[in-house]
């Protein structure tokens, strides 16, 4: 359902950069996304499926550790 690369490329919309701009690893709160901005990205992948919330997200900000948590959902 969900892959690394598109969650790659919601993050990087949020901050309007290029995906490959986006890093596995880096404070993705560093990089200029907000709390509204976390906010809309989980509901936008809840609406299609994931079962994720706001703190599971905003405890690690790193799109590796996002990855984790919505492929394991």
């Amino acid at each position: 359902m969900f892959s690394i690369d598109a969650v790659r490329a919601d993050i990087a919309e949020r901050l309007f950069l290029e995906p490959q701009e986006v890093s596995d690893t880096a404070n993705l709160f560093d990089e200029g996304l907000d709390s509204v901005g976390l906010l809309g990205l989980v509901e936008q992948w809840r609406e299609q499926g994931a079962q994720v919330s706001f703190a599971d997200l905003a405890e690690r900000p790193t799109l590796r550790a996002w990855w984790d948590v919505l492929s394991s959902a």
